[in-house]
């Protein structure tokens, strides 16, 4: 019953119910009230409002007023004690946060020999590079990647590499073959001088710029506008290792693209080729190789020609056939093992 009264009425003391007010009232007032008159509000007795009367249990007494009063205001007293508890708890907690948060903050702080760090904006990495740059005194290795050089990209760094040069820093740039043909780059390398040295190749790996051999520069996203400082030796000399095999395997710019042994075949196409058997699509070969998909289909459809390749199957197979899909041989073109297209007689000796 009880139980079901809490339900039906659940209030305090502070805010009785419209019947609960009616009984109490009447019970204050008579002094007494049958328990019958108290059954529909089952929350004075729970309320301790209404109690039996010793003499008769068959009626209830109200609790006076005045100590329904001081029960209120002790309850609230004791509320507000509580409260002011909490907020007490909470500061000291707010405290404790707080300096947790500044221990933090002194620990992931950008500090001298920091094995990685995290520069997130194109400013931060701006103004790391030309720390760097400052502090750098014999060497810098750099990969760059993609096709063409803008001039913007060169001017970018141009007041870095200036500098460096001032100071007799050697440096060495991979790029890709495509480079070659920017003149943005060709000015570049002519206004360096011999303070820099360039090389070439197919492809190369994502953006590397490595100083004095102690710290490193590598991209975070794809969009480049996060980079990783790294410091840490064994990643720094695992980047100059990388470097220093592509290094032996590129071209100097200068020097000519070897010859494919293939007439009408260019070395670009021949690259084509082998990640053409290798499974790629037109997009990720034309971003290996630092060219548009446009140039890159375009370089297929040659290679289709060429080769009598009605489709992009029978391509694959003919690159196979003439050894596209390998590295070169040495030798002439008509040298045992050089490559030929199938049908192409070779010119007689004479």
């Amino acid at each position: 019953m009880a139980g079901h009264g809490a339900e039906q009425h659940p209030h305090g003391a502070d805010r009785l119910c419209g019947a609960g007010d009616r009984v109490y009232s009447r019970a204050v007032r008579r002094g007494r009230v049958p328990r019958t008159d108290a059954e529909p509000v089952p929350c004075l007795l729970e309320l301790a409002l209404l109690h039996p009367d010793p003499d008769d249990m068959d009626w209830l007494v109200p609790t006076s007023p005045q100590e329904v009063m001081t029960r209120l205001l002790r309850g609230v007293y004791d509320e507000v004690r509580e409260s002011q508890r909490r907020v007490g708890s909470a500061v000291s907690a707010f405290e404790w946060y707080a300096g947790l948060g500044r221990q933090l903050q002194a620990l992931s702080a950008p500090v001298e020999g920091t094995a990685i760090r995290v520069l997130d904006g194109l400013s931060r990495i701006q103004a790391a590079m030309d720390e760097a740059t400052e502090a750098c005194t014999t060497e810098v290795l750099t990969v760059q990647p993609g096709g063409i050089r803008r001039e913007a990209e060169l001017t970018e760094g141009l007041h870095r590499a200036l500098a460096l040069r001032g100071r007799g820093v050697r440096m060495r740039d991979l790029y890709t073959h495509v480079a070659r043909h920017g003149q943005g780059l060709l000015n570049y390398l002519e206004l360096m001088g011999d303070a820099v040295e360039a090389r070439t190749l197919d492809e190369v790996i994502d953006r590397l710029i490595l100083f004095d051999r102690t710290v490193a520069f590598i991209p975070a996203n794809t969009e480049r506008t996060m980079a990783l400082e790294l410091r840490h030796p064994a990643l720094v000399e695992y980047f100059v290792t990388v470097f220093e095999r592509l290094w032996r395997l590129a071209l100097p710019l200068t020097a000519p693209l070897p010859d494919t042994g293939i007439e009408g075949i260019s070395h670009r196409e021949r690259s084509i080729a082998a990640l053409l058997a290798e499974g790629h699509q037109d997009a990720v070969i034309a971003e290996r190789l630092g060219i548009s998909v446009r140039t890159c289909r375009a370089h297929i459809a040659r290679l289709s020609d060429t080769l009598g390749a009605a489709s992009r199957t029978q391509l694959g197979v003919r690159i196979a056939q003439v050894g596209l899909d390998r590295p070169p041989q040495a030798g002439p073109p008509d040298a045992p093992g050089a490559l030929r297209v199938p049908g192409q007689e070779s010119p007689s000796v004479r």
